[in-house]
């Protein structure tokens, strides 16, 4: 399974512990149809009608690392869920999939393309 990780998941940042043992792929940007807001320590991806090309990784990730990175992300509690995305190419033929937010944006201050 291919996973499109662009905030605290990536390389360098305080939560890449959990993709130990995986695989990276490359850098990706998604297509622009997402926008990405500051909810303090990490950020909120959203698909957006007003959307951009969001930067990150992919990673080559087995079920036991999904199992457990959903437990960290909270998709038992409805903060994130894990979606299909789409990224541009040469990436768009790639089955992926990312964790979107999803509890309400309004007030957060947007973050750009890049965490």
């Amino acid at each position: 399974m291919h996973l499109f990780v662009y905030g605290t998941l990536k390389r360098g940042q305080p939560r890449h512990r959990f993709l130990a043992g995986q695989t990276f792929v490359a850098h990706a940007v998604t297509r622009p149809l997402y926008r990405m807001f500051n909810v303090g320590e990490y950020p909120a991806l959203v698909r957006h009608a007003e959307g951009r090309s969001i930067e990150g990784e992919v990673w080559e990730v087995d079920e036991a690392c999904l199992r457990a990175l959903d437990r960290v992300e909270g998709c038992d509690f409805g903060l994130y869920a894990r979606l299909s995305v789409e990224l541009s190419p040469p990436f768009e033929v790639l089955p992926a999939e990312t964790y979107l937010y999803q509890l309400p944006v309004e007030g957060l201050a947007d973050c750009g393309s890049r965490w």
